[in-house]
């Protein structure tokens, strides 16, 4: 079996190709079941800081396609370009020492115990009924909260805090970043908006569980980055996770 050793400092850490063919199937999988695809093969190729130009060499192809593909312009791929699209990311982050293959590795660890629950839906639910679901009030964005979330975690924010390196933030992502970041024990939610800002990944909707107060400066950042963010007047984190929960088991006996 092939190993990719990366060399970071003193230490060595080896990607397993079962490991690497995991993070293909999540990515293309995302790309496939998105609304919109070529946005979200923008997405990926941006979070591999890859140009149009460099995949385009990698795939033997025009950048136009890329281009194309990307804005829409294109009939959306079909599932054998978009799992060669994502081999090619894979492959590129490989030649150029894989780092952040070494960080998306982490989704396949195991989970934290700062993750109080995470789950994936069969087929996509609107930002609003998550916001339903939480008895939460939108706060910033609430124009996006018509779009698809794929599923939900549920954070424990201290101990996220206390626990997560900067790698290790990457399982609260779970199969797909086209989700709902929920946080419990905020107090302002400057943290999570800071969080989310620096990180390479996006998720598509945040929700803060009944902070003290909501400071300016989180209500900012999400505007900035277009991300929904709904406060949650949730009784308490058990009914939080049940009422969830329970959303959860009515999409799926449906599909």
């Amino acid at each position: 079996m092939h190993i990719l050793v990366v060399h970071t400092g003193h230490e060595q850490m080896p990607i397993s190709q079962s490991v690497k063919d995991v993070l293909a199937k999540r990515i293309a999988g995302e790309i496939i079941l998105s609304n919109d695809p070529g946005s979200t093969m923008r997405k990926w190729r941006e979070t591999f800081d890859i140009t149009q130009i460099h995949i385009a060499e990698k795939l033997k192809v025009s950048p136009s396609v890329i281009s194309d593909y990307e804005s829409g312009r294109r009939r959306s791929p079909g599932t054998i370009f978009v799992k060669k699209f994502v081999k090619a990311l894979i492959l590129i982050d490989e030649d150029e020492g894989g780092h952040l293959l070494r960080q998306l590795s982490r989704l396949t660890a195991t989970v934290s115990d700062a993750i109080i629950d995470i789950r994936e839906f069969l087929v996509p639910v609107k930002a609003e009924r998550i916001c339903e679901a939480v008895d939460g009030i939108p706060i910033a964005c609430s124009e996006l909260l018509n779009r698809d979330i794929y599923g939900y975690t549920i954070i424990d924010s201290i101990k996220a805090i206390q626990t997560l390196t900067g790698t290790e933030f990457y399982q609260v992502f779970g199969s797909t970043t086209e989700r709902a970041l929920i946080f419990t024990g905020v107090t302002y939610g400057r943290s999570p908006m800071v969080a989310v800002r620096v990180h390479p990944l996006k998720p598509r909707m945040i929700v803060i569980h009944r902070p003290e107060r909501v400071d300016k400066l989180a209500t900012q950042l999400a505007e900035a980055e277009q991300i929904p963010l709904v406060l949650s007047k949730m009784e308490s984190v058990d009914k939080l996770v049940r009422s969830l929960g329970n959303l959860h088991r009515s999409i799926t006996s449906r599909t």
